[in-house]
């Protein structure tokens, strides 16, 4: 995960895309983001209207102000990260600029989300781009996916292969994750990417890692751990988390409701709700 990030910083970033809204499977680069370190998507959630304030779905570990310590829970953060928009084909169609981190941990997930300062309809008037619609159910094993990193402009595609009851990188772990069938070798450079189910064109988790030398539970070497606290290692296999639980703590207007029945996402510490983002 580390190592991942670190290659994306020092080697530069590519264009991002955009993907319909609308339940029919996505095509090409249709809302994939790029970010200077990570990739990315221009989200939707199921209810959100053409005149919200936009999304862009990344890793936590992405931050452009560091990774969040084991624990943590940032929400209503000010942000000014801009981030290139792909089309299709892969080239870039615009520019796309953060107002506010809504929220990001890498507890129990890896997940960061930012409000942009435009709104789906002014996005698509400017760039022709349309975002990518976040699943409200979770991934299943055996579903085919794609892999799409804004970084690189490529795709991976294979197989959700298992939901992993718990897995383990450093300090952080992260429940019901996906691992991919082997054909899903994701490498360094494309934290943040999309992981789409080829048959719905939503998407349903975000690559984030992935055991490049076969250690056990330690940067760039995620361990699976499970019910019993059994540890398993498996060198060369690459992980995302779930998206779906976003779609139960973000309602009206995008607005994050961590206190909305059946969020369950970590909350910080003392937190007051609810928490409304800017006007």
């Amino acid at each position: 995960m580390l190592r991942r990030l670190l290659l994306v910083l020092s080697v530069g970033l590519l264009a991002i895309g955009v993907t319909p809204a609308a339940a029919a499977p996505a095509t090409g680069f249709t809302g994939i983001v790029a970010l200077d370190n990570c990739s990315g998507s221009l989200v939707r959630l199921p209810g959100s209207r053409d005149s919200d304030p936009a999304l862009v779905l990344t890793n936590g570990h992405c931050d452009e102000n560091g990774m969040p310590a084991p624990g943590e829970v940032i929400t209503a953060q000010p942000s000014r990260r801009t981030m290139d928009l792909l089309g299709s084909d892969g080239a870039r169609i615009g520019k796309l600029r953060a107002t506010q981190i809504v929220y990001g941990t890498m507890t129990d997930t890896d997940v960061l989300l930012y409000r942009l300062d435009s709104s789906y309809r002014q996005i698509a008037h400017r760039t022709g781009g349309k975002p990518l619609t976040l699943a409200a159910s979770p991934a299943d094993a055996g579903t085919p996916i794609d892999i799409r990193s804004g970084y690189f402009a490529r795709t991976w595609s294979c197989d959700v292969d298992r939901i992993v009851y718990s897995l383990r990188e450093a300090d952080w772990t992260w429940h019901a994750s996906i691992r991919y069938t082997p054909e899903c070798d994701t490498g360094h450079g494309t934290s943040g990417s999309p992981i789409v189910d080829r048959g719905t064109g939503q998407i349903v988790g975000i690559n984030n890692t992935g055991n490049d030398n076969g250690y056990s539970c330690t940067f760039d070497n995620p361990c699976e751990v499970d019910e019993n606290g059994v540890v398993t290692v498996r060198q060369g296999r690459s992980y995302g988390q779930q998206t779906y639980g976003l779609t139960s703590c973000v309602g009206y207007g995008n607005q994050l409701e961590l206190d909305r029945p059946g969020c369950l996402l970590p909350k910080p510490a003392g937190l007051k709700l609810p928490i409304p983002l800017p006007a």
